[in-house]
């Protein structure tokens, strides 16, 4: 098992945590991390996008001019796509994007992550994430001296009331729980925070 130093909010080592290697000892898998992340973001989609046709635009159905002996181009429609205000030749339409990964290939994605960002030095853990007032201003503070100055991901507990207060004017801080970490999230934070209580409970969701 991967040993970790526990820190405190001083950025003072006060214990160590064992880290289970079937979490966060996984070897890297850039295909399956790839796929997770390309689910995950197709997921993100909402598929209300839509454009009009040339018989849901507005505009009379009467042809304009008669078909010969005028000398221009022959019309059917002021609703065709030719024209200004026509409908749109194969535009999006409403659709679904939701894709779905099987549950051990998104819980191997999700280690596999962790598992790297560990072996990069990324991850932080505090005994608890305890603070004092709901302040943006102290909490910006103790962040920047544990050493995470870039793009932050604190994972805690749900129930961390001054916690979720303190961070949520803080763009370059994201606050997580345990039990709704995505991979993403994992991937586009340049360090992660998190409590003990929280890398214990992610530690036994995701194990065997």
């Amino acid at each position: 098992m991967a040993k970790l130093d526990v820190m405190n909010l001083k950025n003072e080592v006060v214990g160590s945590i064992e880290l289970d290697d079937s979490v966060f000892g996984a070897p890297l898998n850039r295909a399956l991390i790839y796929d997770a992340v390309k689910a995950y973001m197709m997921n993100q989609r909402l598929g209300t996008v839509s454009t009009k046709t040339r018989g849901e635009v507005s505009g009379s159905g009467r042809k304009l001019w008669k078909q010969k002996g005028t000398g221009r181009a022959r019309i059917a429609s002021i609703r065709s796509p030719l024209w200004k205000g026509g409908g749109a030749t194969h535009g999006p339409r409403p659709r679904p994007w939701e894709t779905r990964l099987p549950k051990k290939m998104r819980r191997g994605a999700l280690c596999s992550a962790l598992s790297e960002r560990l072996r990069e030095g990324r991850i932080t853990v505090v005994d608890a994430i305890e603070l004092d007032s709901h302040k943006t201003k102290p909490f910006a503070a103790t962040i920047a001296g544990l050493g995470h100055e870039r793009k932050t991901l604190v994972v805690d507990a749900s129930d961390n009331r001054n916690l979720q207060l303190s961070s949520r004017n803080i763009p370059a801080v994201k606050l997580a729980t345990g039990s709704d970490l995505n991979i993403y999230d994992v991937l586009s934070h340049d360090r992660l925070i998190f409590s003990r209580s929280a890398i214990e409970a992610l530690a036994e969701r995701l194990g065997r």
